[in-house]
């Protein structure tokens, strides 16, 4: 049997970040077929309304936020204590990084595709009942951009007192 890697904490954000360009990679690939293509154009993507959720913000955020950061924040985390010879000033910070970040992406990406589509549908069928769906949007884009911004500055903290610590200690 193969001892576990002191870096074990880590595949979570390995396995996420893959998780979260495969889901992007799908979206990509369906976003540039012919019908889905002709209704997100129908509905303002990539410049305005409620297709720009879809194309290019909820895409960019799976990709970006949830396939390229996490793969970041694995690498720090990963690279810190190889660079520095001092480790993570706390693990369960690492935990919550992720976690936050993760679930954070996660509800926004959902809720990015949910008001797209919803308001998109409305836009072409009932147009009058577009601002009615749209006032939900605000309080809830602001709470789960809240929660991945948790995740951000957890990050943050945990590298900037890893990094105060190793110069301290130089």
């Amino acid at each position: 049997m193969q001892p576990v890697s002191e870096y074990h904490y880590l595949v979570k954000f390995l396995v996420g970040a893959a998780a979260f360009l495969f889901v992007g990679t799908v979206q990509g690939v369906l976003q540039v077929l012919p019908p889905i293509r002709h209704w997100l154009d129908a509905v303002g993507s990539p410049i305005s309304g409620p297709g720009h959720m879809i194309d290019p913000l909820a895409h960019a955020h799976i990709n970006v936020v949830g396939g390229l950061v996490i793969m970041g924040m694995a690498m720090t985390y990963y690279l810190f204590p190889i660079i520095t010879g001092r480790p993570i000033w706390s693990r369960r910070l690492v935990d919550h990084s992720f976690w936050w970040t993760a679930v954070g992406v996660s509800c926004f990406y959902t809720t990015l595709i949910v008001f797209g589509l919803v308001e998109g549908n409305l836009m072409l069928t009932d147009p009058k009942a577009v601002p009615a769906v749209h006032s939900y949007y605000a309080p809830v884009i602001s709470t789960v951009a809240t929660v991945m911004g948790v995740g951000f500055w957890v990050f943050f903290i945990n590298v900037f007192i890893t990094a105060k610590q190793f110069y301290k200690a130089r």
